[in-house]
């Protein structure tokens, strides 16, 4: 099996698990995302990291439930460690600063906060909250915040019930090619 193989088996194994209090799985909500990443004409290592962007819910063991009992999995450190093995910053980088980045839009964007599901607003607690002015200077000064602000859009956008994407199956192309396979 293949390096795109195994990364993308992880959605096979575990995809069609809801994700976290939306009414759209895994899969679906990693699809959407993608789609998104596309259709806005973002360049592939980006398409890629919204695909991703959330696989580290899929590697932990800790359960759908995890957020209701108060513990955050940090699933963006955990997905971006696992993906490191075989992609760079570029895909990875976005991965890890998503959750940061929806901290910096609530700290900059008065009107993001409210845009937020209720399960984003309970996850943002356990996250830290809206940035302090220092965090977000620091957030601003990493090389890929504004790839993370907009992988955090599209991870924001992505939970549509019944929206028509392209098969995971489509994607592996694409994977493998960043994979340098």
């Amino acid at each position: 099996m293949s390096a795109a193989d195994d990364i993308l088996a992880v959605f096979n194994d575990r995809g069609s698990e809801q994700y976290f209090g939306e009414n759209v799985s895994q899969l679906e909500h990693a699809l959407q995302a993608a789609r998104l990443a596309q259709i806005y004409g973002c360049p592939e290592p980006l398409i890629i990291a919204a695909l991703l962007h959330d696989v580290g819910h899929l590697v932990h063991e800790s359960g759908e439930d995890i957020a209701d009992r108060g513990i955050d999995t940090r699933h963006e450190a955990l997905g971006e460690a696992w993906l490191a093995r075989h992609f760079g910053p570029e895909i990875t980088e976005p991965i890890r600063l998503h959750v940061d980045a929806k901290r910096y839009l609530c700290a900059v964007e008065p009107e993001y906060l409210k845009q937020l599901s209720a399960a984003s607003v309970q996850s943002l607690k356990l996250q830290g909250g809206p940035m302090n002015p220092d965090e977000v200077k620091a957030f601003e000064a990493n090389p890929y915040f504004q790839e993370a602000v907009t992988l955090r859009r599209f991870d924001d956008e992505a939970k549509v019930v019944g929206m028509e994407t392209p098969s995971l199956g489509e994607y592996r192309n694409l994977v493998s090619r960043a994979l340098g396979n």
